[in-house]
């Protein structure tokens, strides 16, 4: 990056065009999300059908992440965002107008489907035109506000239950919230127009700010491979560093599973377990800017390890506590802890994408990266309830706690010890890292 497109960001310069379209679409998804199995059972599924139809959101964004990163690779972040919020409209009003279940599943798939493409656009923007000395800062934040959207979705559904009398009726929060991007989307300037001389710096430059023929040809080769040019490119580090992100990934799912699962085995009220729960969701909300910061200062490990730690010990504490005197004290304090331990991981899958994507092309990359999260989050539900049939809901809290270490090992080995500062000798941009870092060499 040179001085002139290092000096020309600023916050200011994001705050529209990245965070508000993702805290409008994540709202309106946080609404639909709780009300899906209601709606199911509504209209005659069986809880283990509703919870199927409800998993078609995960499926969805699981086969939609590799063709998001080509389709925001052919057509542009705000094309790609336009698109999928058009998309997740459709979904909706499928499952709103056509009152059956059948129906409801591919309305959610075509939701996820539509989040995948539209987190990858938001997700390709920032790596792309973000500093690497406040990457983490930014992406925590996206992360913050996508955790921000999801947390009033749910009071924004209660409201408008509670005015209607009809679960059914929330499915029209998220088409509003749809056609609001859309319309943010039309009236901002495209911003890859407007940070477009950052990116043609960033592909046609050196790590040391000298352009050069070989950053030249290897920015040439990413923009013009697609998914397949990114997988076998850096196949070692979506296998090593991709493999503990699916771990992560997987210990954040199985603690959405797991707390409220407790709640229920140990006999908590419903109310006071809602109220330890939202309080853990609280603290997890409050901290994506202290990850952004400590990522940024001291580098990736410090957001990533903590966070995987301290949910695996959250996950081995449960399996140990769940029959002892004062089970409810134990949840209550692991609940927290568990909170804490999210937030600080924060942004952290966002950042190492971003970290590792090639600076010309990045989506395909992100698309690759960002399955593996998903598929570690998709498979923890399923493993959790094998585990507990098999065995017991304590047995799986302690699997999911014994992978949780297992995913911390890995990323404390291939995590590369990088963090923005200032070189050691004068260079145009002092903001900028030492040296560039090539995934494929350190890894």
């Amino acid at each position: 990056m040179t001085s002139d497109t290092a000096h020309a960001f600023s916050w200011r310069s994001i705050i529209l065009p990245a965070y508000l379209p993702t805290l409008l679409f994540s709202l309106g998804e946080g609404a639909l999300i709780p009300v899906i199995p209601v709606v199911a059972t509504d209209r005659g599924a069986s809880l283990a059908l509703a919870g199927l139809i409800a998993a078609m959101l995960l499926v969805g964004g699981l086969v939609g992440d590799l063709p998001a990163g080509w389709l925001v690779a052919r057509i542009g972040e705000r094309a790609a965002m336009i698109a999928a919020s058009a998309v997740a409209a459709l979904g909706s009003l499928l499952a709103v107008l056509v009152p059956t279940n059948p129906a409801l599943a591919v309305g959610m798939f075509l939701l996820g489907l539509a989040s995948a493409v539209f987190g990858l656009a938001r997700h390709a923007f920032l790596t792309s035109y973000v500093p690497a000395r406040i990457r983490a800062r930014a992406l925590s934040t996206l992360a913050g506000v996508f955790r921000g959207g999801w947390a009033i979705g749910p009071f924004t559904a209660a409201a408008i239950i509670a005015w209607t009398g009809s679960a059914a009726a929330v499915f029209w929060v998220l088409v509003a919230s749809c056609a609001a991007v859309v319309a943010v989307l039309l009236v901002l300037p495209d911003p890859e127009r407007v940070f477009g001389a950052a990116l043609r710096a960033r592909t046609t430059v050196a790590g040391d700010g000298t352009p050069t023929d070989e950053a030249g040809d290897r920015a040439a080769a990413d923009a013009a491979g697609g998914i397949r040019h990114a997988i076998v490119t850096y196949r070692g580090v979506l296998a090593r560093i991709g493999t503990g992100i699916g771990l992560l990934a997987a210990l954040r799912a199985s603690r959405m599973v797991i707390v409220p699962l407790w709640a229920v085995s140990i006999g908590m009220r419903p109310d006071a377990a809602a109220l330890v729960i939202g309080i853990a969701a609280a603290i997890d909300f409050t901290l994506f800017s202290v990850s952004g910061h400590v990522m940024d200062r001291h580098g990736r490990m410090w957001g990533a390890i903590p966070g995987l730690v301290g949910l695996s010990a959250g996950h081995l504490v449960l399996a140990a506590t769940h029959d002892v005197p004062g089970a409810v004290a134990w949840f209550t304090g692991v609940a927290i802890l568990l909170g804490i331990a999210n937030g600080l991981s924060s942004g952290v899958v966002l950042t190492l994408g971003a970290d590792l994507a090639p600076a010309a092309n990045p989506a395909p990359f992100l698309g690759a990266f960002r399955t593996l999260a998903d598929a570690g989050g998709a498979a923890a539900p399923l493993a959790i309830s094998a585990i507990t049939s098999a065995l017991s809901l304590m047995a799986a809290s302690a699997a999911m706690g014994v992978l949780g270490l297992v995913g911390a090992a890995m990323l404390w080995r291939w995590i590369p010890r990088y963090v923005p500062r200032a070189p050691r000798h004068p260079s145009p941009d002092p903001g900028e890292p030492d040296e560039a870092w090539t995934p494929t060499a350190d890894l």
